[in-house]
C-alpha cells in the first residue's frame, strides 16, 4: 500500500507468526526466507546509486518483506515458553513441589482464587537404572513454566482464605496436570487458548498445599499497577454503593467482572454491548476522542499541541495503570499514542500506516497476541471507521446540531459493527438485532462514565467534591445499566445460534470490503468480485444446511464425571443426561458448540434416573425403558444399552446382542462380568466412570483383543448412521 509501508511490514510479520503456528518445527523455510531476501537486500544496494531504478527498488522491498516474514517465525518460536529445555513439559519425572510466583491479577470466583503462577524452581522423584523412583533430596532445580491454580476459599478453620496477590511467592506440594484439550466435536479449545498465553498446566490446590514464602514482584512496573488497581477499587467502592453500578464500574474500569450478575452480563450479551464490560481498546478509543474534544482548544494556542498531547498521553496510561496494565489496553494505548505523537509532531495523518505500525510494535513483543478476538476487533473496528466512516457521515446532513450527533454516533455503530460482526458471529455465535438502538446510547454513557472515573480517582482526596463525583458516576452507571436492560428485553433483542466456518468467514469479509468498494467507486472489477463471493457463500451455506437436513448420528459425549447421550437426527436432537439442570455452565461450555455445529434447532433433554431410584421408569419418549440397573434405547434399528450397575442377583431380559453399550458409574470392574450377560457390537466408557479403573479395563481388553473406547482418553463417540 502507497504510503503506509507499516501495512506490508505487518503483514509480512504476521505471515512469518501464522507460519510458526502452522509448522512450528519446520525451520527450514524461514531459514530460506531470511537467506533469500538478505542475499536481495545486498544486491540491491551494491547496485550503482545511479542505477537505482525502480525494478531494484522493488527487489529490495521483497528483501526486507522476506527478512520480516523469517524474523515473525523466529520471534514467535523465541516468544514459546516451551521451547526452552528447562519448560516443565520436557521434565519425564514426578514432580513433587515447586516453587512460583504470581504473574498477574488474581481472579475471584464463585467458590475459588484463580491464579497464574509463575514457575522457578522445583523438586521432583526420578528413576534409576532399574526404574524404581528416587528422589533428589534437597537440591532444587530450576524450572520453568505457567500453571492456573485455582484456590479454594474456604480454609481448615471454616473462615474464608485471604485473596492472593500479585508478586507473592508460593511453596506448592504436587505437580499440576496438563490442560485436556477439547474433547468434543467443535468444543471450545481452552488448552490452546491458554497456550498462547504460554500455559499449559492447572492445578487444583486447598489452602494447606501451599505455604506463602514471600513477596517478590517479577516485574516492579506492573506490581505498581497492581496496587493503582487495588487502590481504585477501594475508591470504587466507597463512592458507588450500590451492587450494580459498582460491578459495571468495577468492569469497565478496573476490569474485574467478578461482582457482575449472571442476568446483567446477559442483558449486555443480548443488547450487543458486552464488549463494554471488559477493559479494551474501546475503552482507550472513547476516552481519546472524548479528550480530543475537552482538550482541543489547546490546539489552536502557540505550543498547545504538546500540552493537548502531554495531557492525553497522561491521562490515558494513567487508564492503563488503573486497569493494571491489562494487555488489550496496552495494545490499544500503544496505538492511540502513536496517534497523539504524530499529531503533536505534525506529522501528515496516514491512519492505515499508523495502526500498523502500532501492529507491528505489539507483535514484536507479543506474536500471539494476533490470536486475541479483542485484538482482532479493536483493529477491524478502528480500520474500518477511519476508512468508512467519514464517507457514511457525509452522505446524510442535518441541519440540527443534536440531529447531527446522533447520526454521526448512528454512523460509527453502522460501520463498526459492519466491519466487526463477522468475527464477532465467529467466536460468539450470536448477533445483536438493536444494536442501533442500543450502541449509539452505550457510547454516549461511556463518554460520560469514562471521564468521570478517571476525574473521580483523581480527585477523591477533595472533601465533598469527591462524593459529588462518586454519585455522578453511580447516576451514569445506573443509566447505563437501565438502558441496556430495557434494550435485551425487547422481543428477538438477540439472535443466536449463528456458526461461521473459517472459509464462510472469509467469504464474508471479502463480500463487505468489495461491497463497500464497488459503492465507493463504481469499479466494474468489484461487482464482479462481490458476485463470485456471494454465489460461493451461498453455495458453502446450501450445502452445509442439506447435510444437516439429513445427519443421522449417534454420539457419547465427554461431560466431566457425567454421562452424555445424543441421537441426533436433521435439526432435531435427543439428549440423555444426568446433568443437573441448573449447570448451564457446564452445557455451555463442554456441548453448546457441538450442537450448535450440527446445526440442531431443537434439543430435547432426558433426565436419568439415579442408580438408587428403586422403581422403574419409561420415559415420555419412544422406545426408551429404564430401571436402576440399566437404561435401554432403540433408535433408528439400533439398540443402545447404558449400564449403572452389575450384579449376580438378577438377570436382564434383553436382546441377546446390543449395538452399542455404554459403561457409566464404575459398573464394570471386570470383562468376566459381562459374560452370559450381555454381547454388544461397541463398548464406550464415558467419564461418570473412575479414570484408574477405566486405564485398568483398557489395557486388559487391549490383552483380551476386545475393541472398546473410553471418551476421557479419545474424546467423544460418534457413529454416523445410515
Amino acid at each position: 500500500m502507497k504510503g503506509a509501508p507499516f501495512v506490508r511490514y505487518v503483514a509480512a510479520l504476521i505471515s512469518g507468526i501464522l507460519l510458526y503456528v502452522l509448522e512450528p518445527d519446520g525451520a527450514i523455510l524461514p531459514l530460506a526466507c531470511l537467506a533469500a531476501g538478505f542475499v536481495l537486500l545486498v544486491w540491491s544496494f551494491a547496485r550503482d546509486a545511479r542505477r537505482v531504478i525502480k525494478p531494484i527498488q522493488r527487489k529490495a522491498g521483497i528483501g526486507s518483506l522476506l527478512i520480516l516474514l523469517g524474523l515473525g517465525w523466529f520471534i514467535t518460536w523465541q516468544r514459546t515458553d516451551s521451547n526452552r529445555p528447562d519448560h516443565i513439559s520436557h521434565l519425564s519425572d514426578t514432580l513433587q513441589g515447586y516453587e512460583g510466583v504470581i504473574a498477574a491479577q488474581p481472579e475471584e470466583r464463585a467458590k475459588t482464587y484463580r491464579v497464574e503462577l509463575e514457575i522457578r524452581r522445583a523438586r521432583w522423584a526420578y528413576r534409576d537404572s532399574l526404574n524404581q523412583p528416587k528422589t533428589n533430596g534437597e537440591s532444587w532445580q530450576p524450572l520453568r513454566g505457567r500453571v492456573i491454580i485455582y484456590l479454594d476459599k474456604a480454609s481448615q478453620s471454616d473462615s474464608v482464605t485471604p485473596r492472593p496477590v500479585y508478586g507473592e511467592v508460593w511453596l506448592v506440594s504436587g505437580a499440576p496436570r496438563p490442560i485436556d484439550p477439547p474433547l468434543n466435536p467443535d468444543e471450545f479449545n481452552y488448552k490452546r487458548y491458554l497456550s498462547y498465553r504460554n500455559i499449559g498446566y492447572q492445578q487444583y490446590l486447598r489452602p494447606y498445599q501451599r505455604y506463602i514464602l514471600g513477596s517478590d514482584p517479577p516485574n516492579p512496573i506492573t506490581n505498581c499497577a497492581a496496587s493503582v488497581n487495588r487502590w481504585a477499587d477501594s475508591v470504587f467502592t466507597r463512592q458507588v454503593g450500590s451492587r450494580a453500578e459498582y460491578a459495571l464500574v468495577n468492569a469497565m474500569i478496573l476490569g474485574v467482572r467478578d461482582d457482575l450478575d449472571a442476568d446483567i452480563y446477559r442483558a449486555y450479551s443480548t443488547a450487543g454491548a458486552v464488549h463494554i464490560l471488559s477493559v479494551s481498546g474501546l475503552h482507550v478509543g472513547i476516552l481519546f476522542q472524548v479528550l480530543t474534544v475537552l482538550l482541543g482548544f489547546l490546539a489552536k494556542r502557540r505550543g498547545g499541541k504538546l500540552i493537548m498531547a502531554g495531557l492525553q498521553l497522561t491521562i490515558l496510561w494513567f487508564y492503563a495503570l488503573v486497569t493494571g496494565f491489562s494487555p488489550p489496553v496496552l495494545r490499544s494505548a500503544g496505538m492511540f499514542t502513536m496517534v497523539i505523537l504524530a499529531r503533536a509532531l505534525g506529522r501528515q495523518q496516514q491512519i492505515p500506516n499508523t495502526l500498523g505500525a502500532s501492529a507491528f510494535f505489539i507483535l514484536c513483543f507479543d506474536p500471539y497476541a494476533l490470536f486475541s478476538a479483542g485484538f482482532q476487533l479493536s483493529y477491524l473496528a478502528v480500520a474500518g471507521i477511519s476508512a468508512w466512516h467519514a464517507p457514511l457521515y457525509q452522505s446524510i446532513t442535518f441541519r440540527n446540531k443534536w440531529a447531527n450527533r446522533l447520526w454521526e454516533l448512528t454512523a460509527v455503530a453502522l460501520v463498526a459493527q459492519l466491519i466487526t460482526f463477522p468475527v464477532g458471529v465467529f467466536y460468539f455465535h450470536q448477533f445483536p438485532t438493536y444494536f442501533l438502538l442500543s450502541n449509539p446510547v452505550v457510547i454516549v454513557l461511556s463518554e460520560l462514565l469514562l471521564p468521570l472515573a478517571m476525574a473521580a480517582l483523581a480527585l477523591c482526596w477533595i472533601p465533598y467534591l469527591g462524593d459529588m463525583l462518586g454519585w455522578l458516576l453511580q447516576k451514569t452507571a445506573w443509566l447505563l445499566n437501565g438502558a441496556v436492560m430495557q434494550t435485551s428485553q425487547l422481543p428477538g433483542a438477540a439472535w443466536d445460534g449463528l456458526w461461521l466456518s473459517p472459509l464462510a468467514l472469509l467469504l464474508i469479509y471479502t463480500l463487505i470490503v468489495c461491497g463497500v468498494a464497488l459503492l465507493l467507486t463504481r469499479n466494474r472489477g468489484y461487482l464482479w468480485a462481490t458476485c463470485l463471493a456471494s454465489v460461493l457463500l451461498a453455495g458453502i451455506t446450501l450445502w452445509g444446511n442439506y447435510r444437516q437436513a439429513h445427519q443421522q448420528r449417534l454420539a457419547v459425549h465427554f461431560l466431566p464425571h457425567r454421562t452424555a447421550v445424543s441421537l441426533t437426527s436433521g435439526h432435531r436432537s435427543t439428549l440423555l443426561t444426568d446433568l443437573d439442570s441448573t449447570d448451564n455452565r457446564s452445557f455451555d461450555f463442554y456441548l453448546k458448540n457441538t450442537f450448535g455445529i450440527w446445526g440442531v434447532s431443537a434439543l430435547t433433554l432426558t433426565r436419568m434416573k439415579r442408580p438408587s431410584d428403586s422403581t422403574h421408569a419409561r420415559e415420555s419418549m419412544p422406545a426408551f425403558y429404564q430401571t436402576p440397573a440399566y437404561a435401554l434405547w432403540v433408535w433408528q434399528g439400533k439398540t443402545l444399552l447404558l449400564v449403572n450397575k452389575l450384579s449376580g442377583r438378577n438377570r436382564w431380559r434383553l436382546p441377546a446382542i446390543v449395538d452399542y453399550l455404554v459403561i457409566r458409574r464404575n459398573a464394570l470392574y471386570e470383562w468376566e462380568q459381562l459374560n452370559g450377560r450381555v454381547v454388544a457390537r461397541h463398548i464406550i466408557f464415558d467419564d461418570s466412570n473412575k479414570t484408574p479403573l477405566t486405564d485398568r479395563l483398557l489395557a486388559d481388553a487391549k490383552k483380551k483383543g476386545i475393541p472398546c473406547y473410553s471418551v476421557r482418553q479419545m474424546g467423544a463417540y460418534l457413529a454416523e448412521l445410515e
